[in-house]
C-alpha cells in the first residue's frame, strides 16, 4: 500500500507527474481496453473510450483521496464512461442501450479484432440479454477474472449482493444456451 502512495504522490507532484501517468498508462492500457471491450464490444468504441478514460483519469487526479485503491478507481471511471458511452450513442441513434448492444453484437463477426467463435459469440448474446448490473458483474468476474472485492469497491455494491447478481447471471446464461 505505500508503494501506491508514492505512486499516487507522483502522479501529484508536478515534478514527476508526467513521467508517472506515463507509467500508469503503460500499466492500465491492455487491462482497461479488455474491460471496457467488454462492455461496449465494438474495437474502436473501445478505443474512445480508453482515451476519454485516461483523459478523465489525469483531469482527476487531484480529487482521488485515496479511500479505494487506484485499480478501483481507474476502473470505476472507465466503467462509467463505457457505459455512458452506450448511452450517448442510443440517444444520437434514437434507439435503446440494448439495441446500442445488439448493434455491436451483429457487427462483431465482421470484426476483425474479434477472435471468438461461433461458442464464444453465443455466449455474448445470451451476456447481453441480461439486466445491465448483471451483465458488468458477469464480464467481470467471468472474463477478466476480478475478485468479488474489486468488483464491489468498482461498482459500489455489497459483496453478497454481487455474488447473488453472478450467480443468477450464470443461471439466465445456462437457460438462454440451452434453450437456443
Amino acid at each position: 500500500m505505500q508503494e501506491e502512495k508514492e505512486f499516487i504522490a507522483q502522479l501529484l507532484h508536478p515534478k514527476t507527474q508526467d513521467t508517472a501517468f506515463r507509467q500508469l498508462v503503460e500499466q492500465y492500457s491492455r487491462p482497461l481496453y479488455s474491460h471496457i471491450r467488454t462492455i461496449v464490444l465494438d474495437h474502436d468504441d473501445a478505443d474512445d473510450v480508453l482515451q476519454n478514460t485516461f483523459i478523465k483519469v489525469f483531469r482527476n487526479l487531484e480529487g482521488f483521496k485515496g479511500e479505494s485503491k487506484l485499480f478501483s478507481w481507474i476502473y470505476r471511471i472507465a466503467t462509467n464512461e463505457a457505459l455512458t458511452f452506450i448511452s450517448l450513442k442510443a440517444r444520437k441513434n434514437h434507439i435503446t442501450n440494448e439495441e446500442v448492444n445488439e448493434r455491436a453484437l451483429n457487427s462483431l463477426q465482421a470484426d476483425d479484432y474479434f477472435e471468438g467463435d461461433a461458442l464464444q459469440l453465443k455466449l455474448l448474446q445470451a451476456v447481453a440479454s441480461l439486466p445491465q448490473k448483471q451483465q458488468l458483474v458477469f464480464k467481470m468476474k467471468y472474463f477478466e477474472d476480478l475478485k468479488y472485492e474489486d468488483i464491489s469497491e468498482i461498482l459500489g455494491t455489497s459483496v453478497g449482493a454481487l455474488k447473488a447478481s453472478y450467480h443468477h447471471a450464470v443461471k439466465k446464461i445456462e437457460d438462454y444456451i440451452n434453450n437456443r
